[in-house]
């Protein structure tokens, strides 16, 4: 079985339904070498999802043969907070920082992923919908990674990412957005993903194994 990663997740503490101990035992189960659990956050509930993830890694990640990341998805902020909202989660112990993109299947502010994409401080922009070409190079100049979700409704626009990726080369990571145990990825369900957006045969393997180990890498150096 090949190691996967996955930066996007979500438990019981926003609208997942999974304990993080329940979170890590499927992701062993499907294979993962990394998981990132980034439960939907804004002002209102941060601290407490950044510092209860952080003592469920402290307390467990020696237990376990998978990395763990404490992480957060900004979610539904308004746009011109998300970099101060980033800051104050990067300070307070988040390992990583996922924003909640314009996808097709919410009502997402505008300007969410122009304002995600200029953060110093956020990893990854998720499910970023009707992803332009400004914020295609954005992503580029910016070192930022685009999503490719394997998440029904959220995927509709992964075929956009794709075809700015070919134009642009931002990096790309794919991640499941999980919200339960039938969402977790496996490696042959992400090769599938990939390739039914029109991501080539020969970029596959960069995607789920270089670009995550690109993306760790930043993480620890910081």
């Amino acid at each position: 079985m090949k190691k996967i990663h996955d930066f996007h997740t979500h438990t019981f503490l926003s609208d997942g339904v999974l304990l993080p101990s329940e979170q890590i035992s499927w992701a062993i189960k499907n294979g993962y070498q990394t998981i990132a659990i980034t439960d939907h956050a804004d002002h209102s509930n941060v601290n407490h999802i950044i510092k209860s993830i952080k003592n469920f890694k402290d307390k467990q990640q020696k237990y376990y043969d998978i990395k763990i990341l404490c992480g957060i998805e900004i979610t539904h902020v308004p746009p011109k907070e998300i970099n101060s909202l980033a800051e104050y989660a990067r300070l307070n112990g988040a390992d990583i920082i996922v924003v909640h993109g314009e996808t097709l299947a919410e009502p997402v502010p505008p300007e969410t992923n122009l304002y995600a994409l200029k953060s110093d401080f956020v990893d990854i922009l998720a499910h970023p919908g009707l992803l332009s070409e400004e914020e295609a190079q954005i992503a580029k100049s910016n070192g930022k990674f685009i999503e490719i979700t394997t998440r029904p409704g959220h995927s509709a626009s992964n075929g956009i990412a794709a075809k700015l990726h070919s134009l642009y080369n931002f990096d790309l990571i794919i991640n499941s957005d999980s919200h339960g145990p039938k969402d977790f990825n496996t490696y042959e369900k992400c090769l599938k993903i990939l390739l039914g957006c029109g991501i080539e045969e020969h970029e596959t393997e960069k995607i789920m194994f270089e670009n995550p180990e690109k993306l760790l890498k930043k993480i620890r150096e910081r």
